[in-house]
């Protein structure tokens, strides 16, 4: 079809492609052109396209009802609030309709909390540099990256940046002032960069010695994405507050920040609201993938495909010259070139029917649906080295 984007505000640097209808990890454009699906839509179709019992649950909440107000309980909310609570062990959750709005909730309430304890609203945040947090203009400044913020200011105050797995550079930012710390598990839009798990139990000391608020940004790379349900099991710790969004709910836009009954506390109606955040048809896709997680093992199965992953990866990096490494924890890796130049195998790769998307000039990130197997991980490397070589 004829691709006419002049009503577009042309805010994205997309492919010459229109997407027409998907099935499993297939992608498949107007013009019949079928891609093996890499990107899961920014990590977010973890079940893939089409799965039937999904589907169906949509089919069905549909014919009951698609919205009402947050002044009435549906069923759907009730469902997916235990839920997530209980995927996530922490006490309370609040439905958003984005990573970014997640972010923003957990940064009003880690506020929050610190206006009630200290009586002034003065507070600071603890980023990192090369995070990314979402397009929101609090999600831009905690973004750790002067590209995403220099054409927005001013920006909010009160953000200073650590470098990831340093932990003496977190502890020089503490001071008085000092409400929260907020850090990607593993780094996406950064270049796949993983917290290793000393670094992350320092964080938590860190935040249980000062009194601080540890958030965690599971945006990307929580829901099964790593190998655990959510990347902190790895780490054996708890956050005090953890934003979700992407595979939450493979593929209806929704997100949350889940926290412990110290922080949910703090919000009291009139702090914080939605219109369509946590609607019964959001709510009810949450739901279902729960269930489809439970039912049909889908975490286990991406920590055994992410396992396979890195094994072919690193036959990759021994056949292909212009690969200098790998980096990522389960399904969630990045290749590492020897030049900045990743843009271009990005486009390699469409052209030969993979989708895979850069994190950063010299990364190549991989993030395909969960239910990936072994035949179409093959698959993949198989371009990947053709156009590697």
């Amino acid at each position: 079809m004829m691709l006419n984007d002049e009503y577009l505000i042309h805010a994205y640097g997309r492919h010459d492609a229109a997407i027409d209808h998907g099935d499993g990890v297939y992608l498949y454009d107007t013009e019949g052109k079928k891609y093996l699906d890499f990107y899961a839509g920014i990590g977010v179709n973890a079940l893939g396209y089409g799965y039937q019992a999904y589907n169906e649950a949509l089919k069905k909440q549909l014919d009951k009802v698609l919205h009402v107000s947050n002044y009435f309980y549906t069923p759907p909310l009730l469902e997916a609030s235990e839920k997530v609570v209980k995927a996530t062990k922490l006490d309370q959750v609040f439905f958003t309709n984005s990573g970014a709005e997640a972010i923003e909730g957990a940064l009003k309430l880690a506020r929050k909390y610190y206006f009630l304890k200290h009586g002034q609203a003065d507070s600071e945040i603890i980023s990192f540099h090369h995070s990314f947090h979402g397009r929101t203009t609090g999600a831009v400044k905690l973004t750790g990256n002067a590209h995403y913020q220099e054409a927005f200011g001013p920006l909010m105050t009160g953000v200073k940046y650590a470098n990831l797995n340093d932990l003496d550079s977190v502890k020089a930012l503490i001071n008085d002032h000092t409400a929260a710390i907020i850090v990607e598990p593993v780094q996406g839009e950064g270049g796949v960069n993983p917290c290793t798990k000393t670094f992350m139990q320092g964080l938590r000391a860190l935040c249980d010695e000062y009194g601080l608020c540890l958030i965690l940004d599971e945006v990307q790379s929580g829901m099964g994405r790593t190998g655990s349900m959510m990347t902190y099991f790895q780490f054996d710790i708890t956050p005090d507050i953890v934003c979700l969004a992407k595979a939450l709910g493979c593929g209806v836009p929704v997100g949350a920040f889940v926290a412990n009954k110290k922080y949910g506390d703090a919000l009291v109606p009139g702090d914080h609201g939605s219109t369509y955040g946590g609607n019964p048809f959001v709510c009810a896709a949450v739901s279902t993938v729960f269930d489809i997680y439970q039912n049909d093992h889908i975490v286990e199965k991406a920590h055994e495909a992410g396992m396979y992953l890195e094994t072919k990866l690193n036959e990759l990096e021994e056949k292909c010259s212009h690969v200098v490494g790998h980096r990522g924890l389960g399904l969630m890796q990045g290749i590492l070139l020897d030049e900045p130049n990743s843009s271009a195998y990005v486009q390699k790769a469409l052209e030969a029917g993979l989708i895979v998307v850069s994190a950063g000039a010299d990364v190549v990130r991989l993030l395909p649906p969960l239910i990936i197997t072994h035949k179409q991980i093959d698959e993949a490397m198989g371009i990947l080295e053709k156009i590697l070589k």
